[in-house]
């Protein structure tokens, strides 16, 4: 088999428990046989129309030949950088497919001027654009497509030989980019963007980087007939199980990668398990963590630990086994393995997990911010270069950015969890991703760290449909050098602030406590940072 999972402490008695349920349901079959009845009456018009994931290796063979072709197209043409608009996982997908593999590929998930105007500089003239969006309505995707339209003219290249469309067919996005002219693939429609890792939008980018993706399909399919089968072995049940059915739930998972090949396969584990279950007041939280974070000696008694190594224990329950689960197999293998699980997961937990009700209050506050584009509010004080503001009860009881951060964190709940959202160019401060440690040491709870405004479609769900138990620091910044975005009426850096407004709004509107810390002088302001946290 291509992937092995061994257990042991709460996660093997989670199975041990209700794996034989699962398997005298027939859910592994009747998910493989697209039965969408799995979720309850609510779900089923959802699940309908969501279950493609399962047939995704037999539906994708037939592209990597064209992809291929591109690929050999593009070279001769003299293109030899690959570029990715794209968010969630769209991009998050081939972000792993492409790291683990050792192909270049650069991923721009982000609507900061910064980042947006580095990518650009970038070998423009030897680079082609993917453009990965199921309706090409998502708002950042669009503007991403229109900034390298106008690049490519301007520098005299047509767009039409250098970009290339992934969409779903019949969408606005498709219809249009064929009558320009662009090369299109289109993906199953009956994939959510977070189940598509094995469809058009993990292989068309990560294919023309170079990546061999009829091995990664390969991979997948070698597991394909381990997880249809109704047996108490079958890795999708197991997963699920251990994930979803602790007694009591352990409701935070942390994501752990020790040792293993595969880079970066907790980022999208994380939206895939996030945006699936948050929902309906409850779910499981992904926290990826380092194999040094705070969390790992602390074990709150709420975090499972799920450990991705390069070769787990040929037994299921191994004698003397940690308290954690252990994973290990092929990336394709591990993708289909994980996207079973969370559909179990989700059965286990009772609720939809193909959809997002909660995904779109942030994009409908955002867009009201950039169609009135009021003044900024001010901030409560300012503190050495950093902009505060804040919840109410948190800016009231601060008065500085040490007390401010200490009101933050004594909002946080004994079950609670603390998410830091850093609305930056990471490209340029990769360094704020240390605040996680710093904060979860600090804290004693599970902290995540997100890069906006892409976790917004991945854990930004978990956040307003999830238990009401997070609290949220938000980092922007002052852009250096804002970006215009051709044929719209506001700007990169106007985007990016209406979405951390409108996100910190919305999880007002929740009753949630938010901190947001504005860096004027990024480069300065984040030692600053640093030392408040202490």
């Amino acid at each position: 088999m291509s992937i092995k999972i061994s257990l042991g402490g709460a996660a093997a008695e989670a199975v041990r428990s209700s794996v034989a349920p699962l398997v005298a349901d027939n859910v592994a079959s009747r998910i493989t046989s697209l039965d969408s009845t799995l979720w309850g009456p609510e779900a089923e018009p959802e699940a309908a129309v969501r279950l493609g994931w399962t047939e995704a290796v037999a539906i994708s063979r037939p592209l990597v030949p064209e992809i291929l072709a591109l690929r050999e197209e593009l070279h001769e043409a003299g293109v030899d950088h690959i570029v990715l608009a794209g968010m969630g996982g769209s991009s998050l997908a081939p972000e792993v497919i492409t790291r683990t593999a050792g192909a270049e590929l650069t991923v721009l998930d982000s609507t900061e001027p910064g980042q947006v105007r580095a990518a650009l500089a970038d070998r423009l003239a030897s680079s082609a654009l993917v453009v990965s969006s199921k309706s090409g309505s998502t708002v950042e995707t669009d503007s991403q497509r229109r900034v390298y339209e106008q690049a490519f003219r301007d520098a005299g290249i047509d767009p039409t030989g250098r970009i290339v469309i992934v969409t779903d067919p019949g969408s606005p996005l498709d219809v249009s980019a064929r009558e320009a002219g662009y090369r299109v693939f289109n993906a199953d429609p009956n994939v959510g963007g977070r189940y598509s890792a094995l469809t058009a939008f993990g292989l068309v980018p990560s294919g023309l980087a170079g990546v061999d993706i009829e091995e990664l399909l390969a991979e997948a399919e070698a597991l394909q007939l381990e997880l249809a089968l109704d047996r108490d072995q079958n890795p999708g049940l197991v997963l699920g199980a251990a994930i979803a059915a602790t007694s009591p739930r352990r409701d935070k998972l942390g994501i752990v990668t020790d040792g293993t090949h595969i880079v970066g396969f907790g980022d999208w584990a994380e939206q895939l398990i996030a945006e699936s279950t948050g929902k309906s007041g409850t779910g499981i939280l992904p926290v990826v963590l380092g194999v040094d974070a705070p969390e790992l000696a602390a074990r709150p008694a709420d975090l499972q630990i799920v450990r991705l190594v390069d070769e787990a224990d040929d037994e299921l329950f191994p004698a003397h086994a940690p308290d954690e689960i252990r994973v290990s197999g092929t990336l394709g293998a591990l993708f289909l393995a994980f996207e079973y699980a969370t559909a179990v997961a989700g059965r286990i937990l009772a609720i939809d997990p193909f959809n997002q009700p909660d995904v779109e209050a942030a994009k409908i506050a955002a867009r009201a911010l950039l169609d009135d584009r009021p003044e900024p509010a001010p901030a409560a004080f300012v503190a050495d270069g950093i902009e505060v503001r804040g919840t109410p009860h948190v800016i009231g009881a601060a008065s500085d950015l040490v007390s401010a951060i200490d009101v933050l964190l004594e909002e946080l709940p004994e079950d609670g969890y603390l998410a830091v959202q850093a609305y930056v160019d990471r490209t340029a401060l990769p360094e704020l991703e240390g605040l996680r440690d710093a904060l979860a040491a600090r804290a004693g709870r599970p902290v995540t760290f997100g890069w906006g405004p892409r976790f917004l479609h991945s854990t930004g769900q978990f956040h307003k449909g999830g238990p009401a138990v997070g609290v949220f620091l938000q980092v922007t910044e002052t852009p250096a050098e804002d970006l215009a975005i051709p044929d719209r009426p506001f700007t990169f850096g106007q985007l990016i602030a209406a979405q951390a407004s409108g996100d910190a709004a919305v999880l007002a509107e929740h009753g949630l406590p938010v901190l947001t810390l504005t860096l004027t002088d990024p480069s300065a302001n984040v030692k600053t940072l640093f030392d408040a946290i202490g």
